[in-house]
C-alpha cells in the first residue's frame, strides 16, 4: 500500500483531532492544579503552559504565546512540503513527520486560540515530576524521536558494501 502527502496530512488531522478532544476532556473534568491518581506514577494534572518545552520562557512577558506559535506554524509548513517530496512507498520518516505535524498544530491551536497550551499528563517517581505534558508533546517526542532513528537506518537499496 502507498501513501500520497494527502494521507499522512489526514492522519496529522486525526491526531490534531484527538489531541483537541482529549484536552477538551481534561478541562470539562479536571479541577486545574489538582492531581488525579491514576496508577503508582501517573497522574492527570490539569495545568497551563504558556512557554515551551517544560515550560521554557513560561514567565515571560507574553511575547512567548506569538513567537512559538510563528516556530509551530514554520515548523508545520516545512514538515508538509518535506511529506510531498517523499516517495510514495516509504512509511518510517513521513510517520515521524506525521507525528511531528500532528502534534505541532494541536499546541499551535491552543497557543493562538487560548494563549497558553492545556498539559494534562503527569508522571512522577517519588518527589520527582516530569512536567505536564499532553497528546499532542507525546506525537512530537515519538516523532522526533523516529526521525533521530531514520538517521540510522540504512536507505533503501543502499548496503555497507563497497
Amino acid at each position: 500500500m502507498t501513501f500520497r502527502t494527502s494521507h499522512w496530512l489526514s492522519i496529522a488531522l486525526v491526531i490534531v483531532l484527538i489531541d483537541q478532544a482529549t484536552k477538551y476532556w481534561a478541562q470539562a473534568t479536571l479541577n486545574y492544579g489538582d492531581p488525579v491518581a491514576i496508577l503508582p506514577g501517573l497522574n492527570l494534572l490539569l495545568v497551563y503552559n504558556t512557554g515551551a518545552a517544560f515550560n521554557l520562557l513560561s514567565e515571560a512577558s507574553g511575547w512567548q504565546r506569538w513567537f512559538f506559535a510563528v516556530i509551530a506554524l514554520v515548523v508545520s509548513i516545512v514538515i508538509t512540503l518535506w511529506l510531498r517530496s517523499i516517495g510514495p512507498r516509504q512509511w518510517w520518516l513521513p510517520i515521524a513527520l506525521t507525528l511531528i505535524l500532528g502534534g505541532a498544530l494541536g499546541n499551535f491551536w491552543d497557543r493562538v486560540t487560548l494563549g497558553y497550551v492545556i498539559d494534562f499528563i503527569e508522571i512522577y517517581y517519588q518527589r520527582w515530576s516530569w512536567p505536564a505534558f499532553n497528546v499532542a508533546d507525546s506525537a512530537i517526542c515519538v516523532g522526533a524521536a523516529m526521525l533521530l532513528l531514520s538517521g540510522w537506518r540504512p536507505l533503501p537499496g543502499k548496503s555497507d558494501k563497497a
